[in-house]
């Protein structure tokens, strides 16, 4: 659920203090020798075990296909789960907010990976208001940015450095691994480039952001209904039959779903699609089941959007 650019730099600060005091050296290893990485949610958590490998063992406090970090509540055992962690990785920006309560002096010696500040998105687009002749979904901060390509390959390389930090030995194998799996990347941006150009698409909620603007589609979801559908609240009945309206005269080339969230009027309008022979792009905020990394998860959904806004 998007982040609201008056709510950033609180959100910011407050990370910024519960990161301060970081340092020292990392935690004990594993008792196979393995470094211990927690993610706050399984997406984060495959990329740092793409470029981890065999040398890390990983886990992710959210790892249920159906779990929802904004509004997860953390447990004991998750203390105890971060509390021996080497390395942490989570987004940020107003995402996985529970996962900074799970941040205490317990885990300050462990490297911490923030992705969202990494994405620079605070800096790029905070302080800028869209002209009034363009959508403001083009220029609204987005905290999804395992999206975001680009931002991906830094965490990637992030999790490289931080890791040879830990163990020195394996510097090579690492640094390796987030160079392939950053030209992987690379191919999947290739692929969407530009492919939607002069299309115009609609979204259930507003997850795939940085896919859509990859490909240079213009979304066109009212406002309203986005805001509707985030909030949980009931979608503005102007709003539900403009997007309605573009689905019946298949003014959109395609209906980009996030199948994780629940709501009636959102199944109404997928439905609709399927009837109209819009095409329904479905994607997700955590890892699904059935995928084997980020890498095949993402390729997927790449692909997916890709065929649709083709035609």
């Amino acid at each position: 659920m998007t982040v609201r650019n008056a709510m950033l730099g609180a959100v910011a600060a407050v990370t910024a203090v519960a990161l301060a005091a970081c340092g020292g050296s990392p935690a004990s290893p594993t008792a196979d020798g393995k470094i211990k990485v927690v993610a706050s949610t399984n997406v984060w958590g495959s990329v740092v075990k793409a470029v981890g490998g065999d040398a890390v063992e990983v886990s992710a406090i959210i790892n249920d296909p159906s779990g929802d970090p904004h509004s997860y509540n953390s447990k004991p055992s998750d203390v105890a789960a971060v509390k021996d962690a080497q390395l942490v990785i989570f987004n940020g920006g107003g995402y996985d907010d529970f996962f900074a309560t799970l941040l205490t002096t317990d885990t300050e010696k462990a490297k911490k990976i923030e992705t969202f500040p990494l994405s620079g998105k605070i800096d790029s687009h905070s302080h800028e208001e869209p002209p009034a002749s363009e959508e403001p979904h083009d220029h609204e901060v987005n905290e999804h940015v395992w999206y975001d390509l680009d931002t991906v390959r830094k965490v990637a390389d992030q999790a490289a450095a931080d890791l040879s930090e830990i163990a020195p030995d394996k510097k090579a194998a690492f640094t390796d691994n987030a160079a392939e799996f950053g030209r992987k990347v690379e191919e999947l941006h290739q692929k969407l480039d530009g492919v939607g150009k002069g299309k115009k698409v609609l979204q259930t909620e507003p997850v795939a952001h940085y896919l859509l603007e990859a490909a240079g589609v213009e979304d066109v979801t009212p406002e309203t209904f986005s805001k509707a559908v985030e909030g949980e609240t009931d979608i503005p009945a102007a709003a539900l039959a403009d997007v309605t309206r573009l689905v019946d005269e298949k003014q959109v080339a395609a209906v980009v779903d996030n199948v994780q969230t629940e709501n009636t009027a959102v199944k109404q309008v997928v439905e609709k699609a399927g009837r109209a022979g819009v095409p329904v792009v479905a994607v997700t905020e955590t890892l699904p089941e059935g995928v084997t990394g980020y890498l095949d998860w993402m390729t997927k959904q790449v692909d997916a959007l890709a065929q649709a806004l083709r035609g």
